[in-house]
């Protein structure tokens, strides 16, 4: 087993990816510090239990990182909350009387759901600007988040303008 290094890019089984931090020790008994995105939490594992991304997942992670900091530039357009939903709450009500509802302000929703699209917006490049899928794997993909957008169109009477609507498959699948 090589020994990991600062800045490698690994995969745990249970945390994900994530980027070595530091290590300790070397061979067999090497401990490493990893801060893993998905928990953005910085965990302290065994080398044994990492593996480091082969270079097409490096590749693959760069263009991500890419890719988001294009969605979150300061000159993108900010997507906009329709003026009549401002200030507005969200509240879902159980069924069951015997239970409390649950409100959400409607701005933290919206907020969700436009990072939702923005991430398939992301996932759209990667498979479209993917080296290895075949034509017939982004297509077939693509459809997927097609339909994606489709299952999301009901929240599009949120946005205040009509071209950040989601828009999915037209007519019968």
């Amino acid at each position: 087993m090589a020994n990991m290094i600062q800045g490698d890019l690994v995969r745990h089984e249970r945390f994900g990816i994530g980027r070595v931090e530091e290590t300790l020790g070397g061979g067999d008994d090497q401990q490493c510090t990893v801060h893993f995105s998905r928990t953005d939490k910085r965990t302290m594992v065994a080398a044994e239990e990492l593996l480091v991304l082969t270079d097409a997942e490096v590749a693959a992670y760069d263009m991500m990182k890419l890719a988001v900091f294009e969605v979150s530039r300061e000159n993108a357009p900010q997507i906009a909350l329709g003026d009549r939903w401002k200030g507005g709450e969200m509240v879902l009500k159980p069924g069951d009387p015997k239970l409390a509802s649950k409100s959400v302000p409607i701005e933290t929703f919206f907020h969700k759901i436009v990072m939702v699209r923005d991430r398939l917006r992301v996932m759209e490049a990667q498979i479209n600007g993917h080296k290895v899928l075949a034509d017939n794997e982004k297509l077939e993909l693509q459809q997927y988040i097609t339909r994606m957008y489709g299952s999301l169109t009901t929240f599009n009477i949120l946005f205040k303008e009509k071209g950040d609507y989601f828009i999915g498959q037209k007519g019968d699948v």
